[in-house]
């Protein structure tokens, strides 16, 4: 980007020397007197290369350098400022200024500038040409750099709306795997308490599951830095997407350590789930099942139930924790919200609360288009 800017500049500054130089060899080709023209245009246009500074004391110093050349035309006789090249200097110096300062200062500056110049045509004896253009060019400066302002603003509002979408999604991901992981080994490490005090012979299978459960959390980190830190989308940095079989590995891990878990998938899908909604699923069910675990203690039963039809994947989680140990959920807790904001992503509907009876329903609607992956 430096570099880029310091190509632009010289072939800025090469083009303002040519237009003096041309202007004033013109002038003493007439026999007019060029001096205070090439002076006035190298004064602006060295101001226009040196703007990155303080772009709007730049633009203003431009303007009080025109004005005061064009008095001394005035007194003088010489010939009417501002010439060709201070007017290209003052365009530069106009929209660049209106870009990049405050509403405030932009819009001072730029009235400024039109009085400037409307004070010279108004003064100045006819035809007084130099000031129309430079009224012109002036008001081509203000338009040129408000559109380049509203560009930028449009560009950064993307990109920080692109910023904040990658911010959620991996904040969803880092609660998804941390929650999981971590509520597996907090189940463990509080069974292992308790068969140390019945059954001390199992106590080593059951450090081994807690064991177990904090490398897979150490090995779904890795993974997920690995992808932030992936220079780009090479084949085998991006994670397999879950399916059936790794749903029911999923309730697999859950079962034993808290309430029995049932699964239920559709008897015969041929057609594959598309990505998104797989992994949309997969993370349904496993925030689902650490909620029960986390929360549920007293469930005897969790149920997991994926039904497809023609236009949807439906997925369900159910638990019959009894209404005196109902959980104590936030209505806007992370993981709630991260997978209302997955379903709702994908087109989805998601409703989440307990049952009149006890227990609590996590129950998510995903459109699947026809034909399935697409």
């Amino acid at each position: 980007m430096r570099r880029t800017s310091v190509v632009g500049n010289a072939a800025l500054g090469a083009g303002f020397a040519l237009v003096v130089l041309v202007m004033a060899a013109q002038y003493a080709a007439q026999g007019r007197v060029w001096a205070l023209d090439a002076a006035t245009g190298a004064a602006v246009c060295v101001l226009a290369l040196g703007r990155g500074r303080s772009r709007g004391g730049a633009a203003a110093l431009g303007l009080a350098v025109v004005g005061a050349a064009a008095l001394v035309a005035r007194l003088t006789g010489l010939p009417g400022e501002p010439g060709a090249a201070a007017v290209l200097g003052l365009l530069v110096l106009g929209g660049s200024a209106v870009r990049t300062l405050p509403w405030r200062s932009a819009a001072v500056l730029g009235v400024a500038g039109l009085a400037l110049m409307a004070a010279g045509l108004l003064t100045a004896p006819a035809p007084a040409t130099s000031f129309r253009v430079g009224i012109e060019v002036w008001a081509l400066a203000l338009a040129a750099g408000l559109g380049l302002r509203l560009l930028d603003d449009r560009r950064r509002a993307t990109a920080e709306a692109v910023r904040h979408e990658e911010r959620l999604a991996l904040a969803r991901e880092l609660h998804d795997l941390v929650a999981h992981h971590i509520t597996g080994v907090v189940v463990q490490a509080q069974a292992a308490r308790i068969v140390a005090r019945k059954r001390p012979e199992q106590l080593d299978d059951t450090l081994a599951g807690i064991e177990a459960a904090g490398a897979d959390a150490l090995s779904a980190m890795r993974r997920v830095v690995g992808l932030l830190r992936a220079a780009d989308d090479t084949p085998g940095t991006a994670p397999a997407t879950p399916g059936a079989a790794e749903l029911a590995a999923l309730v697999e891990r859950f079962d034993g350590h808290g309430p029995d878990v049932r699964l239920r998938l559709p008897e015969r899908d041929a057609e594959p789930w598309p990505p998104e909604v797989a992994t949309t699923v997969h993370r349904i069910v496993q925030e689902s099942l650490t909620n029960v675990a986390r929360h549920a203690a007293h469930a005897h039963t969790a149920d997991v139930t994926v039904a497809r039809t023609p236009a949807a994947l439906t997925v369900t989680v159910t638990d019959d924790a009894p209404p005196g140990h109902t959980r104590h959920l936030r209505p806007t807790g992370f993981g709630l919200l991260g997978m209302r904001e997955r379903v709702e992503a994908l087109g989805g509907t998601f409703t989440a609360g307990s049952g009149p009876a006890g227990g609590w329903t996590v129950h998510a609607e995903l459109p699947v288009p026809a034909g399935g992956v697409r």
